[in-house]
């Protein structure tokens, strides 16, 4: 049998249902996460520090993207914070889409559309904001077609958020954005993550 990862489209694995609470950003969420989804017993380091550093208030009118969403905890906490924006939230994992889907619905968060996309191969239009953990493990190809594409998935002004360690390729990723989009700046440094964010100007 292939070994099923987080990347995994329809996981097959024996389920394993886990729930745990969480405070972000201030808000209380309770998250039931299962396996063969990312990070299924608490809220990974890297998306807590995105989680941490993302301003909504600051980017333009418009929906938001979270790519590779797993069972939430971006995407839903931004929705949060910004009640009057969608958020669309994909992933090509099933079993994390059907989370991410029951985690809303749990923590009464309405402002979200929650779906499948390879990357973006099915969203619509474009975003005020992309953000993304990147599934590192999904290989470079998955990591950089969402960082290369990302020019044609924003609004004018919109910005692509991503937290990437250093050792994973931080600084390749610095150097992708800032040739799709002409700019990239660390927001924040933490532990070995880095928050990089670019914006579109035409």
């Amino acid at each position: 049998m292939t070994e099923e990862h987080y990347y995994t489209a329809d996981p097959t694995s024996a389920h394993g249902r886990h729930s745990f609470d969480a405070t972000l950003r201030g808000i209380p969420f309770r998250f039931v996460t299962d396996a063969s989804v990312f990070s299924k017993e608490r809220v990974d380091f890297g998306s807590q520090t995105l989680i941490d550093t993302v301003s909504p208030a600051d980017w333009p009118d418009g929906a938001v993207l979270d790519v590779g969403c797993g069972y939430g905890p971006i995407g839903l906490t931004i929705a949060a914070l910004a009640p009057r924006r969608q958020v669309d939230m994909v992933d090509v994992n099933e079993r994390a889409l059907g989370l991410a889907v029951e985690n809303a619905a749990a923590n009464r968060i309405r402002n979200v559309h929650v779906f499948s996309s390879n990357v973006y191969a099915a969203t619509p239009g474009r975003y005020a904001a992309i953000v993304t953990n990147p599934p590192i493990r999904a290989g470079k190809d998955v990591v950089n077609a969402i960082l290369d594409g990302a020019r044609e998935h924003l609004v004018e002004g919109g910005h692509i958020l991503v937290v990437i360690q250093k050792k994973q390729g931080a600084p390749s990723a610095k150097k992708r954005l800032t040739a799709a989009l002409g700019n990239c700046t660390v927001l924040k440094h933490n532990k070995g993550y880095q928050v990089l964010d670019s914006v579109l100007i035409r």
